[in-house]
């Protein structure tokens, strides 16, 4: 049987690390999102010509020095929970491992560093330390309600795609024999379904444009259904959060053992795993 008390070090530990309810946590939170800005902004800058020519090295020495703190961090979170496997396999916890992970697997593979922005995510954490926990909360409510209507988003996805392929495959057509004296820029089907795709979001690039009557036609038509079809999606979505929505009094105390958040400010035992608080 696990037993209910730990060390009195891990317990301060875990206050630190994973609560912004202390002084200590506050500041632990406050370096860590510094550090974060600054590791992202030494990758992004480093992809400068101009600027990485000049200050290199010292981007690459504030990235490496960002990355071992990150590392000790993720040790420490590890070694502060009741149960290690949970936190490693929670979202930030996956966030956490590959927020540094990159930056030791680039010397083998070249571009990998740059996928260490990643670790941007982990700004997310400014919620805690600015009381915004109701704003995490939010997040919580918009997920489920996405997750909730899966099924009526899939619906619509295939309707739109069964949508672009017969759009797409009729301007080919229309425009492989329309454009006699002119060269078609519908060269193909999967060339007709990406200008489908594009015109139908309303996003129109412009990189391939019909040249006849009857496309440019065609081509109103595929605007106007995609005018009728953008708004379904948010009308399925906004149904899920009316009936998702409830408001708790919930404080950003984090369960040690199952890593669950949102527990009510009176709560003694979490939510999801029954274990004491």
């Amino acid at each position: 049987m696990e037993p209910n008390t730990r060390a009195p070090w891990r317990e301060k530990l875990h206050t630190i690390i994973f609560e912004a309810d202390t002084r200590a946590g506050q500041w632990f939170d406050i370096g860590l999102l510094v550090a974060i800005l600054l590791s992202v902004g030494a990758i992004c800058l480093e992809t400068v010509p101009s600027i990485e020519k000049e200050y290199g090295p010292t981007l690459v020495l504030i990235e490496w020095v960002c990355t071992i703190l990150f590392t000790i961090e993720y040790v420490l979170r590890l070694v502060s929970v009741r149960r290690p496997w949970k936190y490693a396999l929670s979202f930030y916890g996956i966030i956490d491992l590959i927020s540094f992970l990159p930056s030791y697997i680039a010397p083998w593979f070249g571009s990998a560093k740059s996928f260490a922005v990643v670790r941007a995510f982990r700004l997310l954490r400014v919620f805690r330390i600015m009381k915004l926990f109701h704003m995490t909360r939010e997040s919580e409510v918009l997920a489920t309600a996405v997750w909730r209507a899966r099924s009526k988003i899939v619906v619509f996805l295939t309707v739109v795609l069964i949508t672009v392929t017969i759009a797409g495959t009729a301007m080919y057509e229309v425009e492989r024999i329309g454009s006699a004296e002119v060269t078609s820029q519908f060269t193909s089907i999967p060339q007709s379904i990406y200008w489908a795709v594009v015109t139908m979001t309303t996003v129109g690039y412009g990189d391939v444009v019909p040249k006849t009557a009857l496309g440019k036609l065609v081509s109103a038509l595929v605007i106007l259904i995609g005018y009728s079809l953008i708004i379904v999606p948010t009308g399925f979505v906004s149904a899920e959060l009316v009936d998702a929505k409830r408001t708790q009094n919930v404080s950003n105390q984090t369960c040690p053992y199952c890593m669950a958040e949102g527990h009510l400010k009176d709560a003694t035992y979490c939510r999801r795993c029954g274990k004491p608080l």
